[in-house]
């Protein structure tokens, strides 16, 4: 997530499709949380599946690459090999490789939260701003009790853990969503008042010359 100290200065359009996106992105992050915290093993497997798959992906796209760049270079070559290969062990052992991914989501955790802890500090001020801290609290906790069951109970954790951030920042996006709604009703009844004063002090002005 990045910064939005400076969201009061984007345009109306832009306001309108952040306001949309974050909602609809952030119901989208709470029934995949959901999921992950009452069904964790599910979630598990399926996040190991989608992390072979980016590694399948990312391993296609190295070797057209190189073919199209330097059919020569072996690192390239080597790169892309290292990448479906492991691709290809996540999606034939799932198990294994939730395991292995306890690791990479601990870091994830822990930078997760460091982030949440700028951004927080960045809204600081602002009525829910508490819930991004909380979001980091929560993050790096999480990273923490994965480290130390690692990794014997990776089954159950990667998913409940996904769930649980994923579900955190559905809340997240959904009241920055709401918060960008206030703003555009804050600055459309301003706009209105400023109106309806232009249009009164003409009238002041023709009456006092007329006196």
């Amino acid at each position: 997530m990045v910064g939005y100290q400076n969201i009061q200065h984007l345009n109306k359009e832009v306001m309108e499709k952040f306001a949309k996106h974050s909602k609809i992105a952030g119901v989208i992050f709470l029934l995949l949380g959901l999921v992950g915290i009452f069904y964790p093993t599910i979630m598990s497997v399926a996040t190991a599946y989608f992390v072979a798959w980016l590694f399948l992906f990312s391993g296609f796209v190295i070797a057209f690459h190189t073919w199209e760049n330097d059919r020569k270079d072996w690192l390239g070559w080597l790169k892309a090999f290292i990448y479906i290969l492991t691709g290809i062990l996540v999606a034939i052992f799932p198990i294994p490789g939730v395991a292995a991914l306890g690791i990479i989501l601990a870091v994830y955790f822990f930078f997760d939260g460091f982030a949440s802890f700028a951004l927080a500090g960045q809204l600081k001020g602002q009525k829910w701003w508490w819930l991004i801290l909380l979001n980091g609290i929560l993050s790096i906790i999480l990273g923490v009790i994965f480290l130390i069951g690692w990794p014997f109970n990776s089954l159950i954790l990667v998913g409940l853990f996904v769930g649980i951030s994923m579900f955190f920042d559905g809340v997240v996006l959904l009241t920055m969503g709401s918060y960008i709604d206030k703003l555009q009703k804050g600055e459309t009844s301003q706009s209105q008042g400023e109106e309806s004063q232009e249009n009164q002090n003409p009238q002041s002005a023709g009456s006092s010359t007329a006196s």
